[in-house]
């Protein structure tokens, strides 16, 4: 299996892709598909920033049974962590970085930053 440790190597740019409510236009979109583990059907995507060029590793979970079950996390990824990337490993990937922005319904409208874990499940 592929090592997806951060690439440290990414400074902070002062860019507006830092902010977890940057518009969804501001980045190039890539689906790498779904992950099915534990019946989250998360869509997992790459993104990059129009402006600065930086590479984002996109994870979104929503329960069409739940209202306000939308969450989402988005954390930088090295382009050689993202060649290799699968819809499977994006989850522990995200959860193994240092920091990661989140939002979604599930929070109210409000984004954020964290590290660990994300409460995934319905």
């Amino acid at each position: 299996m592929p090592d997806f440790t951060a690439d440290a190597s990414i400074p902070p740019a002062g860019c507006a892709c830092e902010e977890g409510r940057a518009d969804h236009t501001r980045f190039e979109t890539r689906e790498l598909g779904v992950d099915e583990t534990q019946g989250r059907f998360a869509e997992v995507s790459l993104c990059r920033c129009k402006a600065c060029g930086r590479l984002w590793l996109r994870y979104f979970v929503e329960y069409e049974a739940f209202g306000r079950s939308g969450r989402w996390a988005r954390g930088l990824i090295g382009e050689e962590a993202a060649a290799a990337m699968t819809p499977q490993a994006a989850e522990p990937y995200l959860r193994g970085l240092d920091g990661y922005l989140y939002g979604g319904s599930y929070f109210g409208g409000v984004t954020g930053r964290r590290r660990g874990p994300m409460p995934w499940g319905p």
